[in-house]
């Protein structure tokens, strides 16, 4: 018998119990910085060194974290279902965790590429240093979706959504588009299940199930109501 597909659509709240800070806790700003002095274009143009200091202050955080229960309970409801998660995180936590699919809306910290060629991407465990260059001779930067450009996973994204049986939104602050747009395109019979410690407002979207709780707890409360 086919296994039902769960699509889960993971935030920050996810990894905030493994200690990664989230900057919208903090009225926008991200360890200290404005988000448009780190993690945009714009910034990196005008200030290289400092957005590559950033990111390997964040590769070190990442890589100093560990998963918790609600990264190891998903990837366990792989026993009994396909389960795609659908991250805006740049960890690797879910993967760390156990979860064998694992899409990356905004990227991945441990990866970088080429400044001229978005397509010519490696991995980076330790630092990016300015004058490293990727094969094409080109500055390396981290391989990391910013503000103000386009998020191309989001159209696979999508059409997940429309082959699935359950989707669940984890820690996210529905905030960040276009990734928060994915609700939108839920089919309405879809199950629909929202885990958060402080549920946003969201309009009366049908087979809607709201869990107001950290997302270990959730998590934990899930399993119960997927697995009677």
């Amino acid at each position: 018998m086919n296994k039902k597909h769960i699509v889960v659509l993971s935030g920050a709240g996810i990894s905030a119990e493994s200690g990664l800070k989230t900057f919208r806790d903090s009225d926008g700003l991200w360890m200290g910085y404005n988000i448009e002095d780190v993690a945009t274009p714009r910034a990196f143009k005008k200030n290289p060194q400092l957005v590559l200091d950033f990111y390997n202050a964040r590769r070190r955080d990442v890589a100093a974290a560990q998963p918790n229960a609600a990264h190891i309970g998903l990837a366990a409801l792989e026993k009994d279902f396909d389960v795609t998660i659908v991250t805006q995180n740049i960890d690797d936590l879910h993967e760390r965790g156990g979860s064998t699919n694992v899409l990356h809306l905004h990227g991945e910290i441990f990866k970088m590429r080429s400044v001229a060629d978005e397509e010519l991407i490696s991995e980076i465990k330790g630092d990016i240093h300015l004058g490293d260059t990727a094969k094409d001779g080109a500055q390396l930067r981290p391989h990391i979706v910013w503000f103000e450009e386009p998020v191309p996973m989001m159209e696979k994204a999508v059409a997940l959504l429309h082959d699935c049986d359950y989707f669940v939104v984890i820690g996210t602050s529905l905030q960040v588009y276009p990734a928060a747009s994915l609700l939108h395109y839920a089919p309405a019979f879809l199950p629909k299940f929202i885990i958060d410690k402080k549920i946003p407002a969201i309009n009366n979207y049908p087979n809607l199930h709201l869990i107001e709780k950290t997302a270990t707890e959730g998590v934990g409360e899930l399993i119960k109501l997927l697995i009677p």
